[in-house]
């Protein structure tokens, strides 16, 4: 009975497999087949209105007439028309030959473009050649978000691969944006390869962590009406325990949130820790410490206690050891690394910048936060 249990829930999962990996196929078959419709038609609208062949309001007409004849349809305002010969265009700059159509529907059996294919040009090997299946997975709102906010194929091949492999919704590539990720991505300086015993996995914790954060939700610089640093901190702190998700979806989607202050005792010394997160990704504890003003080399020896204190007391054996990061406001990259020397824990430091108008609005008023402090440190 029970190897007829066994068989039945091996067939279950053959089955439910194949149902995942066809419903995928399909799903990338209709968004494949629409990249190429709006390519084609981006093509064809491209051609006849840059070319004078149509008269100022041609694309409005057209999208009406659209609508008139196939009602309900979608899609097809003025806008998106224009989109979809923007859509074409920007990709026919970056490639060295016009295309066509047929190159997004002839390009099933193709697994990375080359240089006599569609998305053709020389790349920084850590972007890494576009996969077409990267290209076909995400939808025409998303390829529009990447083209108007980028310029190179080095950083549209980013920006689609990350969309695609992380699962990226419009919100979450936005702010990615935003932040300019591809500019700050394994920029950090860290003594990761130096510390983390298996290499695969130190290069992984470079790739994890960005230079420089964008915390929109804070703003650092009217805080400096407080009198004690250690407050301002906790502010920020505050901040960003208030929005965390906010904070979770800037460091990564496979952070875990473990909680702020957390306490610590050793000895009879007590430490408290900023920002306590799980990765996924590399199996680790990540501190977080927060740091108002710009970097100082006391903020490793108290971030390298951390660590020690966190792998004696909170490591399962499974995990590995914990990964320590210093968020400030500045730092001085080749004065970090050049200090980082001397530490054998796991470091890196990052900086954050702020925005300048959402403070007064995302803050509560300076004598509820006064209360808000005092309460946790009771």
């Amino acid at each position: 009975m029970e190897q007829e249990i066994t068989r039945y829930a091996d067939a279950v999962r053959q089955i439910k497999q194949a149902i995942l990996q066809s419903q995928l196929r399909a799903a990338h078959a209709v968004n494949k087949e629409q990249l190429a419709l709006y390519y084609g038609i981006g093509k064809y609208v491209s051609e006849n209105s840059r070319e004078g062949t149509w008269g100022t309001g041609a694309i409005e007409t057209i999208s009406q007439q659209l609508k008139a004849e196939l009602p309900g349809l979608r899609g097809f305002s003025a806008t998106s028309i224009k989109n979809m010969r923007q859509f074409y265009e920007q990709w026919s700059v970056l490639t060295n030959r016009q295309p066509s159509a047929g190159d997004l529907q002839d390009a099933d059996n193709q697994e990375t473009i080359n240089s006599t294919q569609l998305l053709a040009l020389n790349r920084q090997p850590m972007a890494g050649d576009l996969d077409l299946s990267d290209f076909f997975s995400i939808g025409f709102t998303l390829h529009m978000e990447i083209l108007n906010k980028t310029t190179t194929m080095e950083e549209r091949s980013f920006y689609i691969h990350q969309t695609a492999t992380l699962y990226w919704d419009k919100y979450t590539l936005r702010d990615n944006l935003k932040a300019d990720l591809f500019h700050h991505q394994s920029e950090m300086p860290n003594n990761f390869l130096r510390t983390i015993p298996k290499r695969q996995r130190a290069l992984r914790a470079i790739e994890l962590f960005k230079d420089e954060y964008l915390l929109d939700y804070i703003n650092v610089e009217e805080l400096d009406v407080r009198d004690e640093q250690d407050i301002d901190e906790r502010v920020i702190e505050q901040s960003i325990v208030q929005n965390i998700k906010n904070f979770i979806m800037t460091f990564g989607r496979s952070f875990t949130y473990k909680g702020h202050q957390v306490h610590y005792e050793k000895f009879g010394h007590e430490h408290w820790v900023d920002l306590l997160f799980f990765n996924r990704e590399i199996q680790s504890m990540v501190v977080v410490e927060l740091k108002k003003g710009a970097f100082k080399p006391a903020y490793l020896g108290q971030l390298a206690a951390y660590l020690r204190v966190i792998d004696d007391k909170e490591r399962l054996e499974c995990e590995n050891p914990s990964v320590g990061i210093i968020l400030c406001k500045d730092a001085d990259k080749a004065y970090v690394e050049y200090v980082l020397q001397d530490y054998n824990k796991p470091m890196g430091v990052a900086t954050y910048r702020v925005t300048q108008e959402r403070l007064r609005e995302l803050l509560p008023p300076e004598e509820e936060m006064k209360k808000l402090i005092t309460s946790n440190e009771d």
